[in-house]
């Protein structure tokens, strides 16, 4: 049987009366990437189209203070069209947003010192650098106990929240995003075909190996879409899923790709 659909949630975003989707796949810290992508997916939006970002706004590139700023400052642009509604634009939440969340309450973990080693190993050092931590501090902070890790996350916090908007960027983030006619679902890396969007976990972030090789549809969903790929493969079609990671933050290119409601790509923009 095939998973049922989503649930009424608002860990979700509905894409609704969405005539095209633009995708936009991980961003990883590169602010002028987004930029040039913004203008020409400005140039050619017309009217019914909707936007997601599919997760990892965060990351490894060197600007990511300013890539978040560049996604709201764009969100607003499309927010303040003519018949605009707030659910036009949704923001996935991706893994290096994921682990940022989680690393400002390592104190409450049971093991503080490896799930840093372990964030580390992902990325996340490039966002608390951007937001005026030290790694090292942190590793330091965990070998003092929890009372050294609370000083050290709160401090990163406190950053976080004298910068007009990320708080409020960091609250509007969803697990997925879908239309309203259930016919596309947004991912960040993937999921487990054999479970409900409820009980998918960490799969939205961590999985993806077999993603390409979606047997049928997931639900009623024609087809599932990603933004990440730790191959950085690019844009890859399959019969069910797409996956449009084209490398940004890792010396490759941004990629935005526009879709029908159907799952067909009308479109698509690289930087």
């Amino acid at each position: 049987m095939p998973p049922p659909g989503p649930c009424d949630s608002p860990v979700y975003a509905v894409l609704r009366r969405a005539r095209r989707v633009w995708a936009v796949a991980s961003i990883d810290g590169e602010a002028e990437r987004l930029r040039r992508l913004h203008r020409v997916i400005e140039a050619r939006f017309v009217r019914g189209d909707r936007v997601v970002y599919l997760g990892n706004v965060l990351g490894h590139g060197a600007h990511i203070l300013e890539t978040v700023d560049e996604v709201l400052r764009f969100r607003a642009r499309v927010l303040a069209r003519y018949n605009a509604f707030v659910g036009d634009v949704a923001i996935l939440r991706g893994a290096q947003e994921e682990m940022w969340q989680k690393l400002l309450e390592l104190q409450f973990a049971p093991n503080p010192s490896d799930v840093l080693a372990f964030m580390l190993s992902q990325g996340v050092g490039a966002t608390i650098g951007a937001y005026g931590g030290d790694p090292r501090q942190g590793e330091a902070a965990c070998r003092e106990g929890v009372l050294a890790i609370t000083r050290w996350t709160n401090s990163l916090r406190q950053r976080l929240n004298q910068m007009p908007g990320h708080t409020q960027f960091m609250a509007s983030l969803r697990r997925a995003a879908f239309t309203d006619t259930n016919s596309l679902l947004f991912v960040h890396a993937g999921l487990d075909a054999t479970k409900p969007l409820d009980l998918q976990g960490d799969s939205f972030w961590w999985g993806g190996s077999q993603f390409l090789e979606l047997e049928h549809p997931y639900g009623t969903y024609r087809r599932v879409v990603r933004g990440f790929d730790r191959h950085h493969g690019g844009l890859i079609e399959s019969a069910y899923a797409v996956s449009i990671d084209g490398g940004s933050g890792f010396g490759g290119t941004l990629i935005a790709a526009c879709f029908a409601s159907d799952g067909r790509i009308l479109d698509r923009a690289d930087s």
